[in-house]
């Protein structure tokens, strides 16, 4: 079976600045070969784009809902976008 690619923007809100997220984050997302950024957003939360496959990318937002240990996710907003195949890594962006 193919795994159909696709696209998803995500903003994560609660403590999720200063405890690792975007890190665990990019660690996860090239280990799955999932390609994008994750970068702090203004007001305190995380901002993430990813590209991928669609069972890769289920598992990256299963991370993002959890974070890391010091991290405590209160919403997570998910938008799924045509797929573009933009990227040729996962970065952290600043």
């Amino acid at each position: 079976m193919v795994s159909m690619n696709a696209r998803v923007h995500v903003m994560i809100t609660g403590t999720v600045q200063g405890v690792y997220f975007r890190e665990t984050v990019r660690q996860h997302a090239v280990r799955l070969g999932v390609k994008g950024w994750v970068r702090n957003a203004s007001g305190g939360g995380v901002e993430a784009l990813f590209e991928g496959g669609n069972e890769k990318i289920l598992d990256l937002l299963g991370l993002c809902r959890k974070g890391p240990p010091a991290a405590r996710v209160e919403k997570i907003e998910i938008e799924w976008e045509e797929f573009r195949g933009e990227f040729e890594e996962f970065e952290i962006r600043y």
